[in-house]
């Protein structure tokens, strides 16, 4: 069984001032003009996940206005379990807050709950731009097998903060590095153990008789991945580190190459409706593997995707999302990108009018 939403409640969320929604477990189709709210409800959805959901707003952006009176995000959750209460929310000027079943709980305790996976239009130039988006798309790709994960890069990254201070500083105490250096080297260790175990195991779940290009995935690191060697390159490194003011080598430096299997093209050389597919592919191994992992599919949140995509294409991804089983959300501009689905989906119009956003239920 996969774990759906039954139930999302929407509360001075963006645009949304009140938004209830109940859903029966098929992929969710929302159509609507750009700024009608499509997104805002995808937003809301991936912040029932650990993170700060696939805008990484804060919260303070997240809040209705004028009125900024904070914001809540309720769900009703089927899992093999049975069914589970989950809220989250912020008040204006504090963090973001988490309850599962009414009890207080870490966002880490969501993703072992429920595992997410997403595509927004952002992404489209992933393979093109710098490595830091790439490692955040690997890094989420992690967290849907490792919840743990999380921990472990604030670990490191307080770590790598408070070394590059005394690397600024020009502090020359090596009893302080030594025990900054073996943190990030234990924590930096397991990032990148679990990102190359994430990486093979995408590769073991490939299709390649799928329309979508099949992708070689590597990662690419800039030190040791063992922790013992981490932790001597970073003291035999700082010299050169003081002299940049910064950590130079690490996981926090590793890059995610996309190579199309088939083209043996470096995905930065395809087209730009080839990346989109190109990274349809990886999402759809990854939610394979998870099936197979986590004994159930994730919950996908698929913004635009059918945007660059032909009608075979857009029949293939609908078909794939169909026999994983998966409650995926989709957004695009008109319902005849989605009629395919006919009633394999649920489908939803968004309007807007006077800054509120409209949900209403349609009949393909």
């Amino acid at each position: 069984m996969s774990i759906h939403l039954c139930h999302l409640t929407l509360s001075h969320f963006r645009s949304h001032l009140r938004t209830r929604v109940e859903l029966d477990g098929r992929p969710v189709v929302l159509s609507g003009l750009n700024g009608a709210g499509k997104t805002n409800i995808l937003e809301a959805v991936s912040l029932l996940s650990p993170g700060r959901g696939l805008r990484r707003a804060s919260p303070e952006e997240i809040a209705r206005r004028p009125q900024s009176v904070g914001w809540k995000i309720r769900a009703e959750v089927a899992t093999p379990d049975g069914q589970r209460q989950l809220e989250t929310w912020a008040e204006p000027g504090s963090t973001r807050q988490v309850r599962i079943d009414e009890k207080a709980a870490p966002q880490v305790a969501l993703g072992e709950l429920i595992a997410m996976l997403w595509l927004t239009p952002a992404m489209d130039r992933l393979w093109v731009e710098g490595a830091e988006g790439r490692r955040r798309f690997l890094d989420r790709t992690v967290l849907s097998f490792r919840p743990d994960h999380a921990a472990q890069s604030l670990g490191y990254e307080k770590a790598m903060r408070e070394r590059n201070r005394l690397l600024r500083e020009g502090v020359t105490d090596s009893g302080w590095f030594a025990a900054l250096e073996a943190q990030m080297a234990q924590t930096g260790a397991r990032i990148s153990e679990n990102r190359l175990s994430a990486v093979k195991i995408i590769g073991a779940h490939s299709d390649p008789d799928s329309p979508f290009p099949e992708a070689d995935l590597a990662l690419e690191c800039t030190a040791p991945t063992e922790e013992d060697a981490l932790a001597t390159a970073l003291a035999e490194g700082r010299r050169r580190d003081m002299a940049a003011g910064r950590s130079l080598i690490g996981p926090h430096r590793a890059d995610l190459r996309a190579i199309w299997a088939a083209k043996a093209m470096e995905a930065a050389q395809c087209s730009t409706g080839e990346q989109k597919a190109l990274l349809i592919s990886i999402v759809l191994a990854n939610a394979r593997a998870l099936a197979t992992v986590r004994g159930g599919a994730p919950i996908l949140l698929l913004d635009e995707v059918a945007a660059h995509l032909d009608a075979t294409r857009r029949a293939a991804l609908y078909d794939a999302i169909c026999d994983l089983g998966a409650q995926a959300f989709l957004t695009g501009t008109g319902p005849e990108l989605f009629d395919y689905f006919g009633p394999r989906a649920q489908h939803f119009t968004v309007s807007e009018a006077d800054g509120l956003s409209n949900l209403e239920a349609t009949t393909p």
